[in-house]
């Protein structure tokens, strides 16, 4: 099934976003053009009316000016230039300004600059990107950087044209291969999150005590089989005492308000005065998520009142969750506003934030490579150097020096976790 992907883009950038996308499969784009990130907001309008948007690809300014319009739930790429953007300026400023060695550079991310110059051997002053940068701020930056000569290195059109009568200036460009490396990212994105979606999720409910259990058995069920948001399950008797639920993730997931709220479970008190356990796991295969939802029906029964637990095969505990919208405690972190706001932003789900905001209490401050950081999380290497990437875009990993792990090869670049730092959560607050 091909996934559908709005296209915002500059005027100016259209031709290599069409590109980018001509190598692509699987996907059918809705292109809405804007010639100034003013109209960016009536484009992105017109693209989210249109039905069956799965994900955003969006440039850095128009995303900018829309941010605050972008639904909360949709999947969003935001294209920046890259290290090979930057590596390839860098090596036209050689060529065509052989005779400077310093460069000015603007826009593009802290990590990437520190990634090229240090490679490359560029002496160099940066103003790395910042959202709501006023041009005129960069200009400045930039004359205070070349006073003692220099080229200014810029992806904005608007600074180079301001500069070019003053210094030597190369312009850089979005390139095809990174507008596709974001395109491809975000086609994962959405796939996975409709993978995930139609995952099996099962529940299982235990009648904990009572004078009669299986009359209190057969209520709940009537009240499980009454509740509107659970229309598309399915219930069977399970035991003396015990009912099992069957249904996708995401039917799952919207009748428990997202984990915070075991279906029935307040009603069942009030109306029978018994108490409940309830155990939701989410699986691969029926066995599995029914193994699962027995084991967090389990970990529930030893909880002195009423309530439920999640267990999903990656490993993550939620609970416990009540009846009553009781704010969950997560295993690695509740997913608050604030957290499902930059996981939107940095593109990753909030899951993965929670666990580093986890994982980096447990450092507690120290260093790590990306290939350690995909051990902790059991991800692959690559996927943990992707994910540092991510993350240094965002400004969520400072780089700590490097380490030498063996005798042969070069050396490892070590980064510093600051995600729960972003979040102003302190350690005691994690805990």
């Amino acid at each position: 099934m091909s996934v559908v992907i709005g296209v915002l883009v500059h005027a100016r950038h259209q031709e290599v976003f069409r590109q980018a996308a001509s190598t692509v499969s699987g996907v059918t784009l809705r292109w809405a053009v804007c010639g100034e990130p003013a109209h960016a907001g009536d484009r992105l309008r017109e693209l989210l009316t249109s039905p069956g948007v799965n994900g955003l690809l969006i440039g850095p300014r128009s995303y900018e000016a829309v941010r605050g319009q972008v639904p909360e739930e949709l999947p969003v790429a935001v294209t920046r230039p890259s290290s090979l953007e930057l590596a390839l300026a860098v090596a036209r400023m050689r060529n065509d300004y052989p005779e400077h060695r310093r460069a000015s550079i603007d826009t593009f991310d802290h990590h990437v600059i520190q990634e090229v110059a240090t490679t490359l051997g560029v002496r160099h002053s940066a103003l790395p990107y910042a959202t709501d940068q006023p041009i005129a701020e960069i200009v400045a930056h930039h004359r205070a950087a070349l006073r003692n000569g220099g080229v200014v290195i810029t992806p904005r059109l608007e600074v180079a044209e301001a500069l070019r009568a003053e210094a030597p200036v190369v312009d850089t460009d979005l390139l095809a291969a990174s507008v596709r490396a974001e395109l491809q990212d975000l086609l994962l994105r959405v796939r996975a999150g409709q993978a995930e979606d139609r995952r099996f999720a099962a529940g299982v409910f235990q009648v904990r005590d009572g004078e009669d259990v299986e009359r209190a058995r057969a209520g709940l069920r009537e009240i499980l089989l009454q509740d509107p948001q659970l229309a598309g399950s399915w219930v069977e008797n399970r035991g003396k005492r015990g009912l099992v639920l069957f249904a996708h993730k995401a039917l799952l997931e919207g009748a428990t308000a997202g984990w915070q709220v075991v279906p029935g479970l307040q009603q069942a008190e009030s109306s029978m005065d018994v108490r409940i356990a309830a155990g939701f796991g989410l699986g691969v295969s029926v066995r599995a998520g029914i193994a699962l939802a027995e084991r967090a029906a389990v970990r529930a029964e030893a909880e002195p009142h009423s309530c439920g637990f999640v267990i999903q095969d990656s490993g993550v505990i939620i609970g416990p969750i009540g009846g009553a919208g009781r704010r969950t405690e997560f295993a690695y972190r509740d997913h608050s506003a604030e957290l499902e706001r930059m996981a939107r932003e940095v593109g990753l789900s909030p899951t993965t934030l929670s666990r580093l905001v986890s994982l980096e209490r447990e450092l507690r401050g120290r260093a790590v490579s990306p290939s350690e950081l995909a051990t902790l999380l059991g991800i692959t290497d690559p996927s943990g150097r992707r994910l540092i990437r991510k993350l240094g875009t965002a400004e969520l990993v400072t780089s700590e020096g490097s380490a030498q792990p063996t005798r042969r090869g070069r050396p490892t670049r070590l980064y510093r976790l600051r995600v729960g730092e972003a979040l102003g959560q302190s350690g005691t607050a994690l805990d």
